[in-house]
């Protein structure tokens, strides 16, 4: 009896090293995927930055495209929305997630384009232990003036297996959830008018980057 629990316990350990090994070989691959999204985006915006002045639509075409396999901009304007979403028909919530698509970059593109250079560096992704679908990848992002903020993106990985940014928190900052209030806001100051909201919505969260990080 002895010998058959050893031998159980040895599998057991076994399996849970196995299951540790993969854990972190899908975080090593999620950070890889990440980091070449960032140097892909950072060479395309640093490549094309200045159409942002010569044709405005073209640099958020650009942006777009370099974003559309990375952020899932559906699901995020979904959570934005949050339970007000119910309220909402399929047409008013494909026109929100293109409307809050789109004042993303008005919001931050100027910003981005006049910040001059910066550096994106992974620094490592963390599998949920509870979720393996969900994961949070930490991330520092070096200005020009040589100050590093701390970013977490937020990620979801969908049924084709492809990691998609969900959310993402800025200096502590979190993003998705100043979205949310902000909607939720709006929504009763519009007494539930949700196409009143579409038209008016503007993303301009303020982030605090006076503090770098240590």
């Amino acid at each position: 009896m002895t010998t058959i629990l050893k031998r159980l316990g040895v599998g057991f350990l076994l399996v849970m090293s196995l299951v540790r090994t993969a854990g972190a070989d899908e975080s090593d691959r999620l950070a890889q995927v990440v980091a070449e999204s960032m140097d892909r985006l950072v060479a395309t915006f640093e490549a094309r930055k200045n159409v942002y002045y010569e044709d405005p639509e073209e640099f958020y075409r650009l942006m777009e495209e370099a974003l559309a396999s990375f952020v899932d901009f559906e699901r995020i304007a979904l959570r934005v929305m949050g339970r007000y979403r119910r309220q909402a028909s399929e047409a008013q919530i494909r026109a929100f997630t293109e409307v809050f698509k789109r004042s993303l970059f008005d919001a931050y593109g100027k910003a981005l384009v006049e910040s001059g250079k910066f550096t994106v560096n992974v620094r490592r992704a963390v599998i949920d232990a509870r979720r393996s679908t969900r994961a949070s990848v930490m991330v520092d992002i070096r200005s020009a003036s040589g100050n590093v903020y701390p970013v977490v993106y937020s990620m979801h990985q969908g049924k084709d297996a492809v990691w998609r940014m969900e959310n993402v928190i800025v200096n502590g900052v979190n993003i998705g959830l100043a979205f949310k209030e902000r909607f939720e806001q709006a929504y009763l100051q519009s007494q539930g008018d949700i196409d009143k909201v579409i038209r008016e919505w503007k993303s301009d969260v303020k982030i605090e980057t006076e503090k770098p990080a240590a």
